[in-house]
């Protein structure tokens, strides 16, 4: 649901709960999807 742009509070309020923490509980990291968005790490010395 959140994949497709509802809201944590919606989701939390269509599954009743009554406190956002039950359903952050729930809530993943879709790893896939922020290797996306992801930079790479810089190389020692590659800073300037």
């Amino acid at each position: 649901m959140v994949q497709q742009g509802v809201s944590i509070k919606e989701v939390a309020d269509f599954l009743r709960h009554r406190s956002l923490n039950t359903t952050v509980i729930y809530t993943k990291v879709n790893l896939p999807m922020l290797l996306e968005v992801t930079l790479p790490w810089p190389k020692v010395g590659a800073i300037a």
